[in-house]
């Protein structure tokens, strides 16, 4: 990626798919370069079950993972937040009075 010959490649497969469009439609295109993206895959990736896995991984997170309330938790942080306030005012009280 990023090569002059990658550029070259990319400009000819995009001026291949216009030229398909305007030859057989835009759906039978797309069919086709469906198709060949199936292809492609079936013959290129190696461990497909684990590709499969991982794809589905990150567009469908796991069922463990855990729903967070940002309003429950930014006031449970808060109250956690007073409560050490007050019982380091209340360390600082006692050592006061000592």
């Amino acid at each position: 990626m990023g090569t002059p010959a990658m550029g070259i490649f990319i400009g000819l497969a995009m001026a291949s798919a216009a030229v398909l469009m305007m030859l057989i439609g835009f759906w039978k295109a797309l069919l086709l370069l469906a198709l060949f993206a199936v292809g492609y895959f079936l013959g290129a990736v190696g461990n497909k079950k684990e590709f499969i896995r991982k794809t589905a991984d990150r567009f469908f997170p796991a069922r463990e993972s855990k729903v967070i309330d940002i309003k429950s938790e930014i006031s449970r942080e808060q109250e956690e937040r007073q409560a050490g306030m007050y019982a380091q005012a209340e360390k600082e009280n006692s050592e006061d009075g000592e």
